[in-house]
């Protein structure tokens, strides 16, 4: 009688207890099906974003491959307006700068690069946008604004050797040969083993070599005549 007791007053127990907190179970489980149907809802969305945004970066990469750049435009402005985030619009504002470029409109590659380098996802397309912003100042003759751009990166990392490349090109354009050559000997050993133009970098930095000792012996040569 004891048993049965006990087990009587611990179903009534747990009878009242629901009477207390069964709402407050229903309201939880609610909230629980109903936050797991809303993520369900969510990653549905945002797949269906990046769907539209990859559709919209193929299109305009078709068309400016068909020398279609004017067309190209209309789906670039889609991705910068609609899918600012993805990283579809980054990449889609380095291949309108390019194709810009080649076609002779540099002041609107610097505005898309511009782009890029603020809003850039990933982040390394932060870096390769600043780099190439960097070569178009340097080759509307603003080295000033080229140097400035690369010495305002807050870093270069995985990007050191493309970054030093272009500052030896900035100061060659400054005519300061001896900081070229430093510059173009960091980039040729900041590269990985057989990645980049390693020949390029010897021939220049074997010519301004030949520059600076150059310079130096005539210098040498007009210390000694005053002598």
């Amino acid at each position: 009688m004891s048993d049965l007791y006990n087990t009587h007053e611990q179903g009534e127990r747990v009878k009242s207890w629901l009477r207390e907190n069964g709402s407050a179970i229903v309201m939880g489980l609610v909230l629980a099906f109903g936050l797991m149907f809303g993520f369900k809802q969510w990653q549905g969305w945002q797949t269906s974003k990046r769907q539209q945004a990859s559709a919209e970066y193929q299109v305009m990469a078709n068309l400016i491959k068909d020398n279609k750049l004017d067309a190209a435009v209309t789906n670039y402005q889609v991705l910068k307006t609609e899918h600012p985030k993805s990283a579809y619009a980054s990449m889609a504002a380095l291949m309108m700068a390019k194709a810009r470029i080649f076609a002779g409109q540099e002041e609107l590659a610097v505005s898309d690069l511009e782009y890029a380098m603020e809003h850039g996802q990933p982040q390394p397309i932060r870096l390769i946008a600043r780099e190439r912003l960097a070569r178009v100042k340097l080759s509307q003759g603003d080295a000033d604004a080229a140097l400035k751009l690369l010495e305002g990166a807050s870093s270069s990392v995985g990007f050191e050797a493309l970054f030093a490349e272009i500052r030896g090109d900035i100061f060659v354009a400054k005519g300061e040969t001896a900081k070229a050559v430093e510059s173009y000997q960091a980039a040729l050993g900041a590269l990985e083993e057989g990645v980049g133009n390693r020949d390029l970098l010897d021939i220049k930095i074997q010519a301004l070599s030949a520059s600076v000792e150059d310079a130096a012996s005539i210098a040498d040569g007009d210390g000694g005549g005053e002598m």
